[in-house]
This record gives structure tokens, C-alpha cells and sequence, in this order.
């Protein structure tokens, strides 16, 4: 098989044949160890488990874009957690002591410009330095960690608001609220990218960037604006997630951006740009959260499933960078 072909069924098809291999090892070794009661493949845990991959697949889908564009943000993970701090701690502030609970969408929107905002400072500076996006988040991821800490020191935020707990636990049509933001969020993106100028922008900036600038493309405000969407993403993320669990822990998020970029990767979009799919990324959320529980389900720890996430990130990379050598050369696997 060609490289080329090879590429293009591992990006569109092949997560969601490993999804299914998933679920079948990890049933029948769950039966065969005898370790749980409950199956698998049971369909209120298949529903947790899309509940429980919502705040890393939002954020992965922002992702999608910045890494199709061929840039990388590891602030993601901090971005999160300040976000959060914000949400929660900004509902206790005087000023709005008499909102009631109408404080709860002035939080959110507080949270979700503080994402924008810390995304549009990374964007400007990728773009009017020139510096590459990995050198710049890394310093932001940094940075913006040492505001956590700044802010409340080593001590968690905490702010349980009943009625915030009320709507992030709600249930439409049988789906937590948290797992049709990520629905919603894989609609609008997968439109933005497949169905926009924006969005095949992006697809020809990552592939060429210097053909993008001649065929008139502004490379640096569309890398800024796709800053800000992540930004904006793991902001929301953040409000997913903390309006049910009401606290933020200071070292919240760490490692959020190795388990993003893990997912994108596996869902076939390729380091060096150009190429992706947002419904391929859905798939590499859904395969990375089925591993992890299918792990726990038959018994393993927490760094065991590290261990094989690392294993798994590391085979991927390795054949990610085979399909893409230059010249197109047969595959040696």
C-alpha cells in the first residue's frame, strides 16, 4: 500500500477500528479475569465514559485545529486551571454580591474571556516574533501556571453553587450536559474546518505556509485567531468540568496537553500539519478514555496506564513521522 493511501485510511479510518478492538479485548478480559460485576461495554458506563471524556475533548478539538495549522499549544493544561480558578472564584467577588445566582453566566463569560485573552497573547506572540508556538507555549505553559499559584497560592479554590451543580448534572435525552458541550463542540468546529474559507485556510497554511502567504492567505491573524479558539476551548472546558466538581486544585490540568496531543495524534492528524480530521479526533478522545477505563476495569494502576499511553503516544509519533518522510519511500514497519 502506498504511503500516501496508508496515511489517509490510518487518519479517517483506523481509530475506530482500534475503538472497536477496545471494546472487545477489554470485555472479554474483564469476563475472562473476573474482576468486575459490571460489563463493560454496559451502556450507563459507555455514557460516563463519553461524560467523563468531555474536558479533554474539547480541548482536543482545539487542538485539531492549531496542530492542522502546524503549530502546538502546550498552555492548554494551565489555560484550564486559570479558567477554572476564575469561574469559581469570581462568584464570591462584592461586585457581584447581589447578582444572586444571574452571577453564575457573568462567571462564565469572566472564564471563557480569560481563556480568549490568554490564547490571544500566545497567538500575537507566535505571529510578531516569528518564534516557533512550541518555544512560546512553553513558556507560557510556564507562566501561566505560576499565575495559579500566584492567585491562591497552594491552597484549591473552591465555590459549590447548587444550581451550578444542577446544570452541569442534568441529563437531556439520556447525555450529561458535559457530553453535549462535546457534541456540540465537534459540530461546530467539524463545519468550521470542512465547510469555511477558515478552515481549508488552515489545511493550506499547515501544508505549505509559504504557498499560503503567495496565494494571499494572512498567515499571522489566522494563526491568532485559531490561538484564541483553544484558548476559548480549554477556557470551556474548564466551565464544564468545574460547575459540577466546584473546586480547582492548583496542579489541576497538569499533563492535559500530552493526553490532547495523544488523542489527535492517534486520531491520524499530522504533526507536521496539513492534514486532519476533527471527527478523527472525537475518535482518538474516545479511544484514549476507553483505555484508560478498560485498564482500570481489568485492574490495572495508574501508572500502568501511563506506561501504555506513553508506549502507545511513542508508536504513533514513530509512524507518523515514516508516513511523512520525505520522498515517500515504501514503509519499513
Amino acid at each position: 500500500m502506498q504511503a500516501g493511501k496508508l496515511s489517509t485510511y490510518l487518519s479517517k479510518g483506523a481509530i475506530w477500528g482500534f475503538i472497536v478492538m477496545e471494546l472487545i479485548f477489554f470485555s472479554v478480559a474483564g469476563e475472562f479475569l473476573s474482576i468486575s460485576d459490571k460489563a463493560f461495554m454496559d451502556i450507563d458506563n459507555m455514557l460516563l465514559l463519553l461524560k467523563q471524556s468531555a474536558p479533554i475533548g474539547i480541548i482536543a478539538i482545539g487542538m485539531t485545529i492549531i496542530m492542522i495549522n502546524g503549530n502546538i499549544d502546550l498552555s492548554v493544561g494551565a489555560i484550564f486551571a486559570l479558567s477554572g480558578i476564575i469561574l469559581l472564584d469570581s462568584m464570591t467577588w462584592p461586585i457581584f454580591a447581589g447578582l444572586g445566582d444571574w452571577v453564575i453566566p457573568v462567571s462564565w463569560l469572566l472564564a471563557l474571556l480569560m481563556g480568549i485573552t490568554l490564547g490571544f497573547i500566545n497567538g500575537l506572540i507566535v505571529w510578531k516574533t516569528g518564534v516557533d508556538a512550541f518555544i512560546v507555549t512553553l513558556g507560557s505553559m510556564l507562566g501561566y501556571r505560576g499565575l495559579v499559584f500566584m492567585y491562591n497560592g497552594e491552597n484549591p479554590t473552591s465555590n459549590l453553587n447548587w444550581t451550578l451543580v444542577d446544570f452541569a448534572e442534568l441529563e437531556i435525552l439520556g447525555l450529561h450536559t458535559a457530553t453535549w458541550f462535546l457534541l456540540v463542540v465537534t459540530a461546530i468546529i467539524w463545519f468550521v474546518m470542512t465547510r469555511t474559507v477558515h478552515g481549508r485556510n488552515a489545511y493550506a497554511i499547515g501544508d505549505n505556509r509559504e504557498a499560503a502567504v503567495n496565494a494571499g492567505i494572512r498567515v499571522g491573524p489566522h494563526m491568532l485567531i485559531n490561538f484564541m479558539i483553544i484558548g476559548f476551548l480549554a477556557a470551556l472546558s474548564a466551565v464544564v468540568f468545574y460547575s459540577e466538581s466546584g473546586s480547582v486544585n492548583p496542579n489541576d490540568g497538569q499533563l492535559y496537553e500530552l493526553w490532547v496531543i495523544t488523542a489527535v495524534v492517534l486520531g491520524g492528524t499530522k504533526l507536521a500539519g496539513g492534514a486532519g480530521s476533527i471527527i478523527s479526533t472525537f475518535g482518538g478522545v474516545i479511544a484514549i478514555q476507553l483505555l484508560r477505563k478498560g485498564l482500570g476495569h481489568i485492574g490495572a494502576d495508574t501508572s500502568t496506564v501511563n506506561l501504555v499511553i506513553g508506549i502507545i503516544l511513542i508508536a504513533v509519533l514513530i509512524l507518523d513521522r515514516q508516513l511523512n518522510a520525505k520522498g515517500k519511500e515504501e514503509l519499513k514497519i
